[in-house]
């Protein structure tokens, strides 16, 4: 019986899986190839987290490589004939595409068009699907955006002040990470029902990271712009910065687009700020004074984001942290928190350290939570609601 579904999450350092029963949508597998483009490793468990599979790669296997490896391993557990169908998470939906589709050679040519739009994640996104298409040629594969929670913000907020023709063809603020955010929105009432239906931000801090301001469980606006640039520092991203500083490299320093790219996308952030590790767990780990520089920038453009999205939502009811930065970085997020006095904001310091939920002291004036997003999960939603409305 066909039942399954396969939900793939692909990136450039990394392939996340998840398996979803479906109409139940409970997860019966999950795993991930984490480290590619250096000594890949796979490891998977089971629905109650026991480990089902390990294996390490040489250096050099290409993610072509690793997802065959993922796929063939998919089928010999789980079977070929019980897949239903696949989900992919795609960071950029276009001008074209503001809801979850399921992927025709159309579909795929146009969303091929976007790839200028998101260098460092659309072609590692839409990889996937081509594999299978080729392996499963009859499996309906469903593409998912992280672009389309964002479609609520009004016109005004996504608009450039650049020439409208500019503006017509497509060149506005499209904001990303929405498969988390719509994540975190459904989970909230669950944890503050009264604040779920306020003002909430969003902070999704990772490797890559954004905040999101939330009025009743919808963004009004949110910290990316036309591409996963914009916004706050990154792990090697490098967030928001003056176009004149673009100019004058291109003019004065001679760099070429290609050099620009490198530069913005992979040598910027906390790698480039710190020169020592994207990785905020080694910075913190590290007395060496750049390292604790580029973290007080990190810490420090957050928080200004807060206020600027806190203006957006015309106030604030309550703070959530989540992604792999903010769900496990303590001293993190005590940071944050203590630059955001000013509103009236206390953290338990217990609480923190153990990640609860709600890590707010008992005379905050807001709450502050921490729910660990599950993008999967969303996708897996979207995958098996497109499915039932095509009479799946």
């Amino acid at each position: 019986m066909r039942d399954t579904l396969l939900i793939i999450n692909a990136g450039s350092s990394s392939i996340k899986f998840a398996l979803f029963l479906v109409p139940a949508l409970q997860r019966i597998g999950s795993g991930s190839i984490e480290g590619i483009g250096q000594a890949p490793r796979f490891a998977a468990r089971d629905e109650s987290g026991k480990p089902r599979g390990e294996q390490r790669f040489e250096c050099g296997a290409t993610q072509a490589e690793l997802f065959s490896f993922l796929l063939d391993w998919v089928v010999q557990q789980y079977g070929a004939d019980r897949l239903l169908a696949a989900g992919h998470r795609i960071v950029h939906g276009g001008p074209h595409y503001s809801a979850p589709v399921l992927v025709t050679e159309r579909v795929l040519q146009e969303l091929r068009e976007t790839v200028p739009l998101a260098p460092l994640h659309q072609p590692h996104n839409l990889a996937p699907i081509v594999a299978l298409r080729e392996r499963a040629p009859q499996l309906r594969q469903i593409a998912c955006f992280d672009t389309a929670f964002h479609t609520t913000n009004s016109r005004i907020s996504r608009l450039f002040a650049l020439p409208r023709a500019l503006c017509d063809a497509g060149v506005w603020r499209y904001g990303f990470h929405g498969l988390s955010y719509e994540y975190i929105a459904g989970e909230l009432p669950r944890h503050l029902p009264e604040a779920a239906r306020g003002r909430v931000v969003v902070a999704h801090l990772g490797s890559g990271a954004s905040l999101c301001a939330l009025v009743n469980g919808h963004s009004v606006a949110t910290s990316m712009g036309f591409s996963a640039l914009d916004g706050v520092p990154m792990g090697t991203r490098s967030g928001a910065i003056d176009p004149g500083v673009l100019l004058y490299l291109l003019q004065e320093k001679n760099y070429s687009a290609e050099q620009l790219t490198e530069l913005l996308y992979r040598e910027s952030g906390l790698l480039g700020l710190s020169g020592i590790a994207a990785d905020m767990r080694t910075l913190l780990d590290s007395d060496d004074p750049h390292a604790q520089e580029a973290i007080e920038v990190f810490v420090y453009r957050i928080v200004r984001e807060i206020g600027s999205l806190q203006a957006a939502a015309g106030g604030l009811d309550a703070l959530v942290f989540t992604a792999g930065i903010g769900e496990r970085a303590a001293p993190i997020r005590a940071r944050i928190c203590a630059q955001l006095s000013w509103l009236g904001v206390r953290l338990d310091d217990d609480a923190n350290s153990r990640a609860d939920v709600v890590i707010s002291a008992a005379d905050s004036a807001m709450p502050v939570l921490v729910i660990p997003t599950d993008e999967e999960m969303a996708i897996a939603r979207h995958t098996a609601a497109l499915l039932a409305a095509d009479g799946a």
